[in-house]
């Protein structure tokens, strides 16, 4: 019998969701809409990816994986199941649900670059239909999916909440976490009214393990900053302790493993050359400049971002001295960086700081090389770019250069060798202990 209170569009959604018979498109199939496309399918839905990239669409249609951790094997299931990907935003009308996940990043002024989530809006509402649910998960600023993605829907006549479903569920991904995956990571989610919210619930339910509802979109649009907030400024905090424990000749990792000790009270994080990835390094400024809007001014969180972000130049002054000491000059000498991508064990190189000292050092007149077994040569990026291949480690190769710079602590880099052959290593992530000659500490 049909529930006369719901909307007969959310009574049909939460009814195809509920017996998986709803489609779900993914648009944009990157780190965090992938593995999402992987797990709505393993949970018996068809799904519809639309992304703009056709090479990247090519290689998807053909059970073929472009991210180093999801496997081949993962993505022809999920073409067996029904997988398909799509460059045509016609198409946009088919699915049930539609979760955008694409890039927010900054612009070179430092504030939010809304342009990839209101272009892909802007090429989805079209071919929309009354009974979709639209979710957001590209981080944002509080009030995005009010003031952006709401009129929007509004201006094609449709009624938010008896037409169309429009909710914010935050992404939480983290490659290469061997510990957590799309399924086991509660997923939060507001919506723009109740019945958004209850049509956000049961898009999630049936893929996730638990779905965290909230109050509105802007309450889980600042849960997802306050989440990568919270990590910057300690990052930050123990970046300025690693300078503070540098200074006074004191190792800032041992000092972090005694202080993990206490059973409360005391979360470790870890120092290193700068922030990088898609998050930590950009999302605290969407909260920045929004805050001007209400007169405010974040300097908690914008001081947390000038420490990180002098961290770079800091590890190249380490360089520099540890080579001064050496009788040798940063101009001219052989530099070999390791890890390139901005953190262990993953090829995504998005704010990578290793990149950014790998600039400073060619500014200074170094040969820059790199070794990364994850990210094989050097790809084309918007700001920076390299004619490099990541170079094979051998004794040989390893003893040529004037300096070793430890950027990213890969696990699949043989550090003793590496300790053994080079002339000198200057190490940002505490892999080797304070006592080796040729060690030094950034």
């Amino acid at each position: 019998m049909r529930d006369e209170s719901k909307p007969a569009y959310l009574e049909q959604l939460t009814e195809r969701l509920d017996k998986r018979t709803a489609v779900i498109g993914i648009i944009g199939l990157g780190y965090v809409g992938l593995p999402l496309t992987l797990r709505y399918s393993e949970a018996g839905f068809r799904v519809l990816g639309i992304d703009i990239d056709g090479a990247k669409i090519e290689r998807l249609n053909r059970g073929e994986s472009y991210i180093n951790h999801i496997k081949a094997a993962d993505i022809a299931r999920a073409r067996e199941r029904g997988f398909e990907a799509t460059s045509d935003f016609t198409r946009a009308g088919e699915p049930d649900a539609l979760i955008i996940c694409v890039p927010t990043p900054l612009n070179a002024y430092r504030e939010p670059d809304l342009s990839f989530v209101l272009d892909t809006a802007d090429a989805l509402l079209p071919f929309m239909r009354p009974g979709q649910v639209l979710s957001l998960e590209s981080t944002t600023y509080p009030g995005t999916t009010d003031e952006e993605l709401k009129p929007r829907l509004e201006s094609r006549g449709f009624l938010i909440g008896r037409d169309v479903f429009l909710v914010f569920s935050p992404e939480r991904e983290d490659p290469g976490n061997p510990n957590f995956h799309t399924r086991t990571i509660p997923k939060v989610c507001g919506g723009v009214t109740p019945a958004c919210l209850e049509a956000g619930i049961a898009l999630y339910s049936p893929a996730i393990d638990k779905v965290v509802p909230v109050s509105s979109t802007r309450a889980a649009e600042l849960t997802k900053l306050l989440e990568n907030i919270h990590r910057a400024v300690n990052i930050g905090l123990v970046n300025e302790m690693k300078i503070i424990a540098d200074r006074m000749d004191i190792d800032i990792h041992e000092v972090i493993r005694a202080a993990a000790t206490k059973p409360f009270g005391f979360t470790p994080y870890y120092p290193g050359p700068g922030l990088g990835g898609h998050c930590i390094p950009i999302d605290p400024f969407y909260l920045t400049w929004k805050a001007r809007e209400y007169g405010l001014h974040t300097r908690f969180i914008e001081l947390a971002g000038e420490i990180n972000s002098d961290m770079p130049h800091w590890v190249i002054g380490k360089v520099t001295d540890a080579l001064n000491r050496r009788g040798k000059s940063v101009m001219g000498s052989r530099v070999l960086v390791l890890g390139i991508a901005y953190k262990k064990d993953v090829e995504d190189m998005r704010e990578s700081p290793s990149v950014e000292m790998m600039e400073i050092l060619r500014e200074k007149g170094a040969v820059v090389d790199y070794a990364d077994p994850h990210v094989p040569s050097f790809p084309r990026m918007r700001e920076h770019y390299f004619d490099l291949k990541s170079v094979e480690l051998d004794p040989q190769s390893i003893a040529s250069y004037d300096v070793v710079l430890l950027a990213t602590a890969h696990s699949g880099f043989d550090y003793e060798l590496i300790r053994q052959y080079a002339a000198l290593v200057v190490d940002t992530r505490g892999v080797y202990p304070t006592s080796l000659p040729n060690v030094v500490k950034a």
